[in-house]
């Protein structure tokens, strides 16, 4: 038997590139919620996919933006984290895209010693031609980096990327056990497709101004109950998220339990309640609890 190999291989780039589809694509299993709003990420999630003579331990993490608040600070500190401890390093850029934002994350690219892999992603948006450009501008850039033109939504390019992934894999023991998909909990999982169905219901503020806050999970063999509490920093946002006569609220619930009973292959009973707590994205207290902060 060849001996085992195993890494850390963080993904990172800026906001809306692809990021958490090229995840989901890559582990095989919907574990990071997409929308097309920017800051759909929040945290860094990591998957992993295992096979006897190796472990991959995949990390999604934000995308790259200049904080505003105490939230995307600490968002910003795990994407720091993805450089410290990459066994590879996957940097994401869609076609069309130049530079980015943040000019100090781009100086770490260019000196990490982790290989690197640049993946151009959403090339169907795009023609021959702006893809040549594209693949001579960051060769320019990243001299050192790999690059591949893919497209993570139709899964175009993304078997090659996996091959070259596991080429590139160090020896090394399994992190995780092996039968584990994920390092987030049950009820993570829960909190964060509750807030996807947030997103793509609402927007203006409003998404970005919720949390979820998972209270009881009770499964038996048959259904699972969830309790869940959404929180606002606004009385006003708290009446917008209900909707009239429940309607808003409801709908994110029905649409939260269809994908819950489909991750847990479960009957799912789904309890959620609104509350107000003002100004939790800058509640040092508050973000340690919701696993923003160490």
């Amino acid at each position: 038997m060849s001996a085992h190999r195993s890494g850390f291989i963080n993904i990172i780039g800026s906001p809306n590139v692809g990021k958490s589809t090229l995840m989901n694509a890559l582990v095989g299993e919907r574990l990071s919620i997409i929308t097309s709003k920017a800051q759909t990420t929040r945290h860094r999630i990591l998957g992993f996919v295992n096979e006897e003579d190796y472990q991959m331990v995949f990390s999604d993490t934000p995308g790259i933006i200049d904080p505003a608040y105490k939230l995307q600070e600490s968002m910003m500190d795990f994407v720091r984290s993805a450089f410290d401890d990459a066994d590879i390093l996957v940097y994401m850029v869609e076609m069309g895209e130049k530079t980015l934002k943040d000019p100090q994350f781009f100086k770490k690219l260019q000196q990490a010693a982790a290989p690197l892999l640049l993946l151009i992603n959403k090339i169907d948006t795009g023609d021959q031609e702006s893809l040549n450009a594209a693949v001579t501008h960051w060769s320019e850039q990243l001299p050192r980096a790999e690059i591949f033109p893919i497209s993570a939504l139709e899964g175009f390019g993304v078997s090659q990327v996996m091959q070259r992934l596991k080429e590139l894999l160090p020896l090394g023991p399994a992190y995780f056990p092996k039968d584990q998909l994920t390092d987030k909990t049950e009820r993570f999982v829960v909190s964060e497709v509750i807030r996807e169905k947030i997103l793509l219901n609402y927007d203006k503020e409003i998404p970005y101004a919720v949390e979820i806050q998972v209270e009881s999970f009770k499964e038996s063999d048959k259904i699972i109950h969830i309790g869940a509490i959404i929180l606002v920093e606004r009385d006003t946002q708290k009446g917008i998220l209900i909707g009239h006569q429940g309607k808003g609220l409801k709908r994110v619930g029905t649409e939260a339990r269809k994908d819950l009973e489909q991750f847990f292959a479960k009957r799912i009973h789904l309890e959620m309640h609104v509350k107000v707590s003002k100004n939790w994205r800058s509640d040092d207290n508050l973000l340690r609890r919701f696993g923003y902060q160490g």
